[in-house]
């Protein structure tokens, strides 16, 4: 039984570095494609949104003098490096993917149109959606959260590297509490750090229901579409 039958993955840029300090690692994009397989393998619909910290991060570029809106612009063109090496991965392995940017590029991937993106999915196509809203000032958390709801995604899996949302930072302070499930005004009221705000109200105002997992645990993927219990779920 498939508990999620349309699902977006989030995973940020960072999660492709793997063991590097930039850029892409071999092992990691390998990885997260065999496990995006495995869901369209059991007929789950699966769209992707990643994010291009590992190449360039919009938010760090006014440290370099570069203005906000041109540094947010150059990291959307990471997410579409980014969305590029994971749709050939994926194509490697036999599944059939869709690069879908925000901002047109004709030569590279499709433009965003919504009802062709539900019905590449439909037909079991990967979806990926690179280029993030297409607009300055959102982060691809936003993006994530803006087209799982366009293309009615019954969850966003959010991939980390922790095994769920903490009380505190589990990396830092091995006294954190790990919650199974949060309601939305609960995480609120606990100041915790799921998404963004923006994509977080947009989720909450939705009901569209999160979960946060360590996407380096190759089953983890497998056990959430099929309902088990695995990382944090935010709903309600």
């Amino acid at each position: 039984m498939i508990r999620y039958k349309r699902v977006l993955l989030k995973l940020s840029g960072e999660s492709l570095m793997g063991e590097s300090r930039f850029g892409i690692e071999p092992k990691m994009l390998n990885h997260y494609a065999e496990q995006i397989k495995e869901l369209t393998e059991m007929g789950v619909q699966v769209a992707v949104v990643i994010g291009g910290g590992n190449i360039f991060r919009g938010l760090q570029a006014e440290a370099a003098g570069i203005e906000r809106v041109q540094g947010d612009y150059m990291g959307m063109m990471a997410t579409v490096i980014n969305g590029m090496a994971l749709q050939s991965a994926l194509e490697t392995l036999g599944v059939y993917t869709r690069l879908i940017s925000a901002i047109e590029m004709k030569q590279i991937a499709e433009p965003y149109i919504r009802r062709r993106a539900i019905r590449h999915l439909e037909k079991g196509r990967v979806v990926i959606f690179s280029s993030g809203t297409g607009s300055p000032y959102f982060t691809t958390d936003s993006a994530a959260a803006l087209r799982a709801n366009e293309i009615n995604a019954d969850v966003i899996l959010k991939g980390t590297r922790v095994d769920g949302i903490y009380s505190a930072d589990p990396e830092k302070d091995p006294t954190a509490v790990k919650f199974d499930t949060l309601t939305f005004a609960k995480v609120i009221s606990l100041g915790l750090s799921v998404m963004d705000m923006t994509a977080f109200t947009l989720c909450q105002e939705n009901n569209l229901p999160i979960i946060v997992f360590d996407i380096n645990r190759p089953d983890n993927l497998r056990r959430i579409a099929r309902g088990e219990q695995v990382g944090t779920l935010v709903e309600g």
